[in-house]
């Protein structure tokens, strides 16, 4: 593996541990006597610091020490995780993600403010200054030199890494480096295992360690050393009682048995000493780890890279549209044994299809967690005491949408926090708690998944809508809308019904943005609220924008796709219907009106019409209009194509699929359809 390999192995690794830190951190603002939440704050951080070394990140690792110090006073109990070190910890780890994404950008005047702030932090909150303050202080300064103070104890560490432990990253001498910095120490080498040279395994660490440490650290500080470790390793700590400590500070490193050991630069190698005699055969069993039983565990998971996903998608595509076309040749033909093969790799491509679907769904619970910290900035950016609840985080969706997603939702949530949930003296007055509820929440509806934006606050201005809208021009002045159709115009670029513009919010951007990328996702948006009550934005979103099922149907000579999931039912237009319907285009559904609109005449078709025509009964949110079509062809596995820039702009079509004959398909926009019909068989509407 190459160091540039290795580099981007921690970042994504690192990355991952500071998305855990943060989450545990904001759970433990509301917690913050939880144990286990600090056990796993100070571990994430531990982790962090141990790799960035490792891997070269010296200023990560530096940075990391220091915060890491803080928090092990929280988890000894000698200082309390406030509110402020909580928001401090938040920052500090957003440095460490600048520092390891964008070192050459980075000031340390920056991280040396939040250390700084840290400092503050803690002598505030120290149960006892005496105690506490001494431990950070010594992580901010350098290390202890000849002359301090003898430290309260000496303990004898001995350690060998388990079996494979090289190949995987470990590095016995930052453990020690590790001990070192708990006090004084003397090292010795034991070489006894080491192979000859023939067999050696250059992935494998034959030097077990033996460590004479003074220091004035508790047992469990020893051992947080080897906290990744002490499943698999030996380990022994042995408190030695009248022992002197050693009369040097530095590091002295000794190599048993003549053989060639690794000594750090910084080591001072001092003359041989004896070795310690071996610990006794009855030596308490908490004071050793054994290595685990040799064999390998399975491997639950392997990372690969996104771009590989979709080049695999990409394959499987072609392999549909390959399949679909050996399906028409083969139609026609007799032979059995040949149509029995089309139907093997029919069945195969269908599994692989799936599969390959499967691999690319993600939960988007992965996508929730971000929100938490944007909702606790919020909170005290707008002086609101603002709850954010999150359910459905299993539901999975397509990699590419849940990527999309995060601007759309984030401009929603800035929205309910700034404009819907009110100031708490409002929420007061109104009868309501005094920390306001934003629910971020998704579920399955057949092959959509829906996310819904919901808060507690006012709830949408009808009125004050309304009269922005006929200021725009967007509707005739006085008509009468559904809150429904109301509601759409937040959507549109420039609409805003705030008084004053915030850093937040405020210019009418925010929807339009969350409403062109949803629609670029082939998706919807319904908006729906209760005075007083609150609102709610409800995003409908395909499972996958790779591969759908549609229905092929045809408008003079030409086909198109309908995707399946936006169909009701097909029914069939009768002469005298069509006929009857030259005024006012609708249908009677079961004692229900229903716009329909004549496809051929939005498509310019110079084929004259069947005798008996199909309406496709189609529905985007609680709309519903009919597309009448020629003829219904039949299910049709659709593997997407996007339109070209040239194209990008036609309505009506979101994009274009191969058919098995070769030919070119495009796919229907159903939403944008069905808003059309809305509109064209609405008089006020159209008349605006």
């Amino acid at each position: 593996m190459s160091s540039t390999d290795a580099a981007e192995i921690f970042r994504q690794e690192a990355n991952e541990l500071l998305e855990q830190l943060e989450h545990v951190l904001l759970e433990l603002e509301g917690r913050p006597g939880d144990g286990d939440l600090i056990d796993s704050a100070f571990r994430a951080l531990h982790t962090i610091k141990g790799s960035g070394a490792m891997f070269g990140y010296v200023r990560v690792a530096a940075f990391t020490h220091h915060v890491e110090t803080a928090f092990d006073l929280v988890r000894k109990g000698k200082i309390a995780a406030t509110t402020e070190l909580i928001a401090l910890t938040l920052a500090a780890k957003d440095w460490m993600r600048l520092l390891m994404d964008a070192p050459g950008d980075t000031d340390d005047t920056v991280g040396d403010e939040i250390l700084a702030r840290f400092q503050i932090a803690v002598d505030g909150a120290a149960v006892g200054a005496v105690s506490a303050l001494p431990a950070l202080n010594a992580a901010m300064t350098p290390a202890k030199g000849p002359g301090t103070a003898s430290p309260a104890a000496v303990w004898r560490i001995r350690f060998r890494l388990p079996k494979g432990a090289m190949a995987t990253g470990s590095n016995p001498l930052l453990l020690i480096e590790e001990l070192h910095d708990l006090g004084h120490a003397t090292v010795q080498a034991h070489t006894e295992r080491v192979p000859a040279l023939e067999e050696l395994d250059p992935a494998e660490c034959y030097v077990g360690w033996e460590v004479l440490l003074a220091t004035d650290q508790s047992r469990e500080a020893i051992e947080q050393v080897f906290l990744f470790l002490l499943d698999d390793m030996e380990l022994s700590i042995e408190r030695i009682e009248g022992e002197s400590p050693p009369a040097e500070a530095a590091l002295e490193v000794v190599i048993e048995t003549g053989a060639i050991g690794l000594v750090p630069v910084d080591f001072v190698a001092q003359a041989p000493v004896a070795a310690e005699p071996r610990p006794a055969a009855s030596a308490a069993p908490s004071d050793v780890v054994r290595a685990a039983p040799s064999g390998s565990k399975s491997v639950d998971s392997i990372r690969v890279p996104a771009e590989r996903l979709d080049e695999m998608m990409d394959r499987v595509g072609e392999l549909v549209i390959a399949q679909s076309r050996l399906r028409q040749l083969t139609a026609k033909s007799d032979n059995l044994q040949i149509k029995d093969v089309v139907e093997d790799i029919e069945r195969l491509a269908g599994e692989l299809q799936d599969i390959t679907m499967g691999v690319r769904m993600v939960p988007i619970g992965s996508l929730f967690g971000r929100f938490r910290r944007l909702v606790h900035d919020l909170s005290r950016d707008l002086g609101k005491d603002i709850d954010l609840v999150t359910s459905g985080e299993e539901t999975e969706l397509d990699k590419t949408v849940v990527e999309r997603l995060a601007d759309p939702l984030v401009h929603l949530i800035r929205n309910s926090s700034d404009h819907g949930l009110e100031a708490p003296a409002d929420r007061l007055k109104a009868g309501k708690a005094v920390k306001g509820r934003i629910t971020l929440t998704a579920r399955h509806a057949g092959a959509e998944v829906l996310i819904s934006i919901s808060d507690d606050g006012r709830g949408l201005d009808r009125n004050r809508i309304q009269a922005r809208a006929e200021e725009n021009g967007l509707m005739p002045v006085g008509a009468k809308l559904s809150d429904e159709e109301l509601f759409k115009f937040i959507l549109e670029p420039g609409f805003s019904t705030a008084r004053e513009v915030t850093s937040l919010s405020g210019r009418g951007v925010g929807m339009d943005v969350v409403k062109r990328t949803i629609v670029e996702l082939r998706g919807t948006i319904d908006v729906s609220s209760k005075p007083g009550l609150g609102s709610e934005v409800t995003l409908r979103l395909p499972l996958t924008l790779a591969i759908i099922d549609g229905l092929l149907v045809r408008i003079g000579r030409a086909r198109y796709v309908i995707p399946l999931a936006a169909i009701e039912e097909c029914v069939e237009l009768t002469p005298e219907e069509d006929a009857r319907s030259t005024g006012a285009n609708f249908l009677n559904i079961r004692d229900e009106l229903v716009p329909f609109i004549r496809l051929r005449e939005r498509f310019r078709s110079p084929i004259p019409a069947d005798a008996y025509q199909k309406v496709v009964i189609v529905s985007a949110g609680a709309s519903r209009v009919g597309l009448v079509v020629d003829q219904v062809i039949g299910d049709h596995q659709t593997v997407i194509k996007s339109l070209s820039k040239l194209h990008a702009d036609v309505p009506f079509f979101s994009g274009a699929t191969i058919l098995g004959d070769g030919l070119v398909a495009l796919i229907l926009d159903v939403p944008q359809l069905v808003e059309d019909g809305q509109v064209k068989s609405d008089p006020l509407r159209a008349a605006g």
